[in-house]
């Protein structure tokens, strides 16, 4: 039995111009596991590029190049991590306005 169809899901990828992708998913298909297994890595990306940075600021020594290169990078992170961001908040209030009073929610459990 196929499932419905939920709200469009911003893709953590831009396409060929620029724009936004979106998927039209119940978010169990093939493109939908990419999308998270893509949000993983970008996210780990971005926190090992905290940590680098952290170290480039506590070194004195750092030139203006490398300064530069490095907030090349905490900005496509940042974009990265934003786009997620946007992502899963979108997904999660299609998630509350399908179901306001929380009844379909997962139980906890303890493993």
């Amino acid at each position: 039995m196929r499932r419905g169809v939920g709200a469009a899901r911003l893709l953590p990828w831009t396409g060929p111009e620029g724009k936004p992708c979106y998927l039209l998913t119940d978010g169990t298909g093939h493109l939908s596991r990419r999308a998270d297994a893509i949000e993983a890595v970008q996210l780990g990306m971005a926190g090992e590029l905290l940590g680098h940075a952290a170290d480039m600021f506590a070194d004195h020594r750092a030139t203006p190049a490398q300064l530069r290169f490095l907030l090349a990078r905490m900005h496509e992170a940042l974009t990265d991590v934003h786009r997620i961001a946007e992502s899963r908040g979108a997904r999660l209030a299609a998630s509350a306005h399908d179901d306001p009073d929380g009844s379909h929610l997962p139980e906890d459990t303890d493993s």
